[in-house]
């Protein structure tokens, strides 16, 4: 606000058009102004802050946040939530350790498909045996075989034969017309326990099963548990279930149980879509809340390069769900790791709890006979720090929304209607000032994405995987050092002489003005997570207009100061809430997202605008203070003796620690390559073993511990499907760098066999060819189409090919135990004439477990693999055929 005489409006320069105002006239009219308001300071009594006072109780309050939010995200249970809890946690680790003790459970490995379905099976028998009179369970093994597409990784075709699922109807004795669904898979990845993916779920939902049969409590309807044994295969069983399963038909609502870390909360991340009284129901049965509706935005904007059994369901059963996953320590995710002693009983707890009070709420409720009613728009969630969980309709939301845009608009449109404020002066300030505050955005941006892109060229990627702090150091401290010197510098050669603490109030308005304008962009985008920023617009807002007369009368207090800061607890501690989650779960994913990402620069990114979103509200105290240059300088200080210690590489990226790795991640395939001419002649052969490095950081720091691995054998991509190279899964776009060290061929005692069964000349000028396959569990097939060829159909998924990466088709296929040969064919039309070749066919086979699974060269290789990467391998065969 202005202070009578005191306040001067800045000026260009004596010669500009601001320059030749008559300053006299001015300073009467503020003094008229000042008059008008009757409760004007003077000059002399409206004091600018120290920095000595003002930065430490910012930097107080901050840190006081931090440690709130690290309080609350440890805090698995809360104490007395639950007095007598039903679920029993000890069992549930019983179940857990057993499972986990089989091994890792690759689809198609007798510990899958035989050992983990046999414990299974007696366990749900133990159950059924104790449970109350009042219950029916049923259990069925079903062994589904089927094909479907999928646009994900580039898109794909999968195709499965005799996979397993273990499903076990709950239901009144009377029998049920509708059933709710709980979702977990027992399989896991090669290499892998897979404790928390996705052991420990299982093992919630037996306790669940046995919880419940044990109830004398009648359920209205049934409850359905699938333990479903081919997740992993790219979401196999979900599908074998929903589509062929008699049970499906009985499906409304599903709940699935994920995991993208190590224990700790289980996250509710996708519900829907658009049944809101699925997120009702979790807010009023959760005991524990863990919930987020910008991880389900940003889940499903596809940042995240993974994908769960809610989509099958959701896409193929059209039933809508809840999907929960465990995001807390992801550096051991899919790793040798994953073990039940990670895992704490308080997460089992915590997560058996809410699962069975999800389940009897909804086994019990009249919405689910007929969820379609209910099934209008999109709900805003977010839990109040594992307390309780705050729901509403999206549409109530974009009205809550646009109330508090127009209370901001208002409060603005006030100050530039009335002369008291500055009128047209005002308007120009507030214009200015918006522009500075974007400039101070964008060219901090740039500044720390600079030092990101240094550090990734000089080789020090990811040097803060095990030391998250230190990239706070760096990029945080960078990014405040240059937000507060662009304002410094706005202060003091833009804003010529105008009072302090007009402009403290000015960039206030500034800020509200921005969040205002980003509310509404964001509410008629139809975002959910638009509710962050009504919050950052209220109470800012609210606490302004509450010490409206405080600021008039004496200016910029240490009163003022916390009074201030009070109102700005809650959009703080809940900004800092959600970032953290955030960070828990992305900083693990950058430790495998290839290496044609740059971590560094993602990571600083989300620092930025963690910075900025949390300065916002707080940059008008670089002008309510005398001078910021000890900040100026310590934070530059820090940032930068911070990057000469990363560039000095004293913070390594990955760790070894028994208590808490984060190992470095490779993939290491013994391959031989096989590649037949038109004739069927072998026009070249090679083996060797294919290396890959899942980080920015590719080989680098494993070439001195194993000298030959270096460029020198760098994989060169041939102009064959998919570069010639056995991929399990269509991620080349995340795999780019890779290394092919030569070694004698790997012979597998069951080989693959691959022949053409027929050539058919059919209707409209096509050619369909019939192929047979015969191979372990685990196959890929890719397909390309010469010049002048078009592939129109196939007897994969729904008929219609969908074209992968490099334009070739990707094909996975799993099988279970005793599969017949694969049968399939595709059909071609051939636009030109004479052509002698008019398509490549190639499949890739993967042994996953078993004698098969390693030949004497991979082992010794991964031995001299230091401690600190987890080395998954397998051996692998890749066949080319042209027709």
């Amino acid at each position: 606000m202005e202070s009578g005489a005191a306040v001067r409006r800045f000026h260009r320069g004596p010669e500009g058009a601001s320059g030749v105002r008559n300053e006299r006239r001015e300073e009467e009219e503020s003094a008229k102004r000042s008059q008008r308001r009757g409760t004007a300071a003077s000059p002399a009594s409206r004091v600018l802050l120290r920095e000595t006072l003002v930065v430490p109780l910012l930097f107080l309050f901050v840190l006081g946040s931090c440690a709130l939010v690290q309080l609350s995200l440890r805090q698995l249970l809360l104490p007395g939530a639950l007095p007598a809890s039903p679920f029993n946690a000890a069992a549930a680790r019983e179940y857990l350790e057993h499972v986990t003790g089989i091994g890792p459970r690759p689809v198609g490995s007798p510990a899958n498909e035989v050992l983990t379905v046999n414990y299974l099976l007696q366990q749900i028998r133990q159950i059924e045996a104790a449970s109350s009179k009042v219950h029916r369970l049923s259990v069925d093994v079903q062994r589904p075989s089927g094909t479907f597409n999928l646009d994900f990784l580039g898109g794909f075709t999968s195709y499965y034969d005799n996979i397993t699922n273990v499903a076990v109807k709950l239901e009144p004795r009377h029998g049920a017309q509708h059933a709710v669904l709980a979702n977990c898979h027992f399989d896991s990845v090669a290499n892998s326990p897979g404790a928390s993916d996705d052991a420990v779920s299982c093992a919630v939902m037996l306790e669940v099963l046995n919880a419940l049969s044990r109830s004398s409590e009648t359920l209205q309807h049934a409850i359905i548990f699938l333990f479903n044994g081919a997740e992993e295969n790219i979401l196999q069983a979900s599908h074998g279930f929903i589509t062929q399963h008699p049970w499906a038909k009985l499906v409304r609502a599903f709940i699935n149980l994920e995991a993208a870390g190590v224990g700790g909360k289980e996250l509710v991340f996708q519900t829907g879509p658009e049944n809101p009284w699925l997120v009702q129901a979790y807010v009023s049965a959760a005991v524990h809340p863990f919930a987020s509706v910008v991880a389900q935005e940003v889940f499903q904007s596809g940042i995240i390069p993974s994908e769960t059994d809610f989509r099958i369901y959701r896409d193929f059963g059209n039933i809508p769900g809840i999907d929960l996953a465990f995001i807390e320590n992801g550096y051991i995710y899919h790793t040798k790791y994953d073990t039940s002693d990670r895992i704490l009983t308080d997460s089992i707890q915590r997560a058996g709890d809410n699962i069975l009070g999800v389940l009897k709420y909804l086994a019990t409720s009249d919405k689910l006979a007929n969820p379609s009613q209910y099934h209008h728009g999109n709900m805003v969630f977010f839990d109040i720090f594992g307390l309780f969980v705050i729901a509403y309709p999206a549409r109530v939301g974009t009205i809550m929304n646009y109330i508090v845009a127009t209370g901001a608009i208002l409060y603005l449109g006030k100050k530039a209607v009335q002369p008291k404020y500055g009128g047209i002066s005002y308007i120009k300030d507030l214009l200015y000032g918006i522009g500075i505050l974007l400039l101070s955005w964008f060219t901090t941006l740039c500044t720390v994405l600079i030092i990101a892109v240094f550090v990734s060229l000089t080789g020090y990627s990811l040097f803060w995987y095990t030391h998250f702090y230190v990239s706070i150091s760096l990029y945080g401290a960078a990014a405040l050092t240059k937000i507060i010197l662009v304002h410094t510098i706005a202060k003091r050669w833009f804003f010529v002489n105008v009072n302090a603490h007009y402009l403290g109030e000015l960039f206030f308005d500034v800020s509200l003005t921005v969040w205002c304008f980003g509310l509404i962009i964001f509410t008629q985008k139809g975002l959910c997570s638009a509710y962050i920023m009504s919050i950052w617009v209220l109470f800012p807002l609210l606490t302004r207009l509450g010490i409206h007369r405080e600021f008039i009368q004496k200016g910029a207090t240490v009163k003022f100061v916390l009074i201030y800061l009070l109102g700005m607890f809650v959009p703080c501690l809940h900004t800092l809430y959600l970032g953290w989650a955030v960070f828990e779960m992305f900083t693990p994913i950058l430790g495998r997202s290839g290496t044609e990402i740059p971590p560094d620069v993602v990571l600083a990114s989300l620092i930025v605008g963690c910075t900025i979103i949390l300065s916002t509200c707080f940059v008008h105290f670089v002008y309510l203070t005398k001078s910021m240059k000890k900040t100026l300088l310590a934070m530059a200080l820090l940032s930068a003796v911070t990057l000469i210690l990363v560039c000095s590489g004293a913070f390594f990226p990955y760790s070894s620690d028994s208590a808490n790795p984060k190992p470095k991640r490779i993939f290491l395939q013994h391959t031989t390559r096989t590649f037949h001419d038109l004739d069927g002649n072998v026009v070249k052969r090679d083996s060797g073993i294919w290396i890959n490095g899942f980080d920015y950081t590719g080989l680098s720091y494993i070439t001195p511990h194993i000298p030959e691995i270096n460029d020198t054998v760098r994989a060169v991509c041939d102009d064959v499907p998919f570069c010639g190279f056995p991929w399990f899964l269509p991620v080349q776009f995340l795999l780019r760098k890779n290394w092919y060290l030569p070694a004698p061929e790997a012979l597998p005692s069951k080989p693959t066999h691959f022949k053409l069964v027929s050539k058919e000349q059919m209707p409209w000028d096509s050619t369909r060819l019939t192929f047979e396959i015969t191979g372990p569990s685990h196959m890929s097939l890719y397909v390309r189409t010469h010049e002048g060829t078009l592939l129109s159909s196939w007897s994969l998924g729904d008929g219609v090919p969908v074209e992968g990466l490099r334009e070739d088709y990707f094909v996975f296929y799993s099988h279970g135990l005793q599969a017949a040969p694969w049968q399939l064919w595709i059909e071609l039309k051939v636009n030109k004439e004479d052509l002698a070749e008019i398509v490549t066919v190639a499949v890739a086979s993967h042994y996953f477990f078993g004698k098969d699974q390693y030949s004497p060269q991979l082992e010794a290789l991964e031995q001299r693999f230091p401690k600190w990467s987890f080395t998954s391998s397998w051996v692998c065969t890749y066949d080319l055929f042209v027709f």
